[in-house]
């Protein structure tokens, strides 16, 4: 009884509207949501459903925080910087103290073939924070394989866009965007920039459509929707199935590495991130021996940083690695083959 007076007073607000009620608030409470990066839309996204009461809130994302994150990324502050964190681990570690009534699980790792998923499993909703189409494809894949509902985001610039995935219902992403593997043909916040209140917009609705999902809601949307701040724009597309579309007709090519790729550049940073699928788990205090004679290593239980040839490359435990300061995802293989792949 106690428990149930405390969920009602926590949650009375969003109680009181209609569209959620007691009987909603028990499903968000039983709900488990999956958000699969934590840059701007993952931030906002995290923090709306934790403070909605989401039962079960995983996080993963396989970058660290740095200064020019702060400007948009609103769970993160100074203090992560400076301790050198994941955005996965700061991101769970800021949430408990929102709110520790529910499960929240941060997990630095890199999305893909091989784990997407073990990811997904027990998940009632997967959400999109990504900034590449290559990881939304494996998205697509996976929930349709699954039947498992995601959230498409994406913000750039002055604007974003949304839209709901729900197998066997409505058209999935790759009935939108057909060349999806060839990054479909989108620019990038390296080229266009991109101002918070973009994601944030996008964020929140993406955050709204979840919310929708695990309470079972009839005004789930099913269009496109394109925002964009700058201009004070908002409209609604009509989206209906390819009839070619390989994914609907259950040819998972994502899933299957048929795409797969060891290089992806990342957005905005001037870095390359270098994906070793056989790597097995480095230990850092025997690559910082190594690595000792070319320059100061530093590391912690999360990462290693250690810079050379004008580059800072930081690994990760599971033999990733993000090579700084290029966008040539060749040097970025070899500078990694050379220091890493020993």
């Amino acid at each position: 009884m106690k428990e149930n007076l405390d969920m009602i007073d926590r949650y009375s607000r969003q109680i009181l509207f209609s569209g959620i009620g007691e009987e909603g608030q028990r499903k968000l409470n039983n709900g488990c949501a999956v958000i699969i990066g934590c840059g701007a839309l993952g931030a906002i996204i995290a923090s709306i459903l934790v403070r909605a009461g989401v039962g079960k809130v995983r996080i993963i994302d396989r970058d660290f925080i740095e200064y020019h994150n702060l400007a948009r990324q609103v769970l993160f502050d100074e203090e992560d910087v400076r301790n050198q964190l994941p955005k996965a681990i700061a991101a769970e570690r800021h949430l408990k103290k929102i709110n520790s009534s529910i499960e929240i699980e941060g997990i630095v790792a890199d999305v893909n073939y091989a784990n997407i998923e073990r990811f997904i499993s027990n998940t009632d909703v997967i959400l999109d924070g990504l900034d590449n189409f290559e990881t939304r494809g494996l998205i697509n894949d996976v929930s349709l394989k699954h039947k498992i509902p995601w959230v498409y985001g994406g913000a750039l610039s002055s604007s974003g866009m949304t839209m709901n995935i729900i197998p066997g219902e409505t058209a999935c992403l790759r009935c939108v965007h057909p060349d999806l593997h060839m990054g479909a043909g989108m620019l990038t916040c390296e080229t266009a920039g991109v101002i918070s209140p973009a994601p944030f917009i996008i964020g929140s609705l993406q955050s709204a459509e979840a919310i929708k999902i695990l309470v079972g809601s009839k005004d789930i949307n099913r269009s496109l929707i394109i925002v964009n701040v700058w201009q004070s724009e908002f409209k609604h597309l009509d989206i209906g199935h390819h009839p070619d579309c390989p994914s609907c007709q259950g040819k998972y090519d994502f899933l299957e590495a048929r795409f797969g790729t060891k290089t992806i550049s990342l957005c905005g940073q001037n870095a390359v991130q270098v994906l070793n699928p056989d790597a097995k788990e480095i230990s850092f205090e025997k690559l910082a021996t190594y690595l000792s004679p070319i320059g100061p290593v530093s590391y912690n239980e999360f990462m290693l940083r250690f810079e050379v040839d004008n580059h800072e490359m930081v690994v990760f435990p599971d033999g990733r690695a993000i090579i700084k300061n290029t966008d040539d995802e060749s040097v970025a293989r070899g500078l990694y083959a050379k220091y890493i792949g020993m």
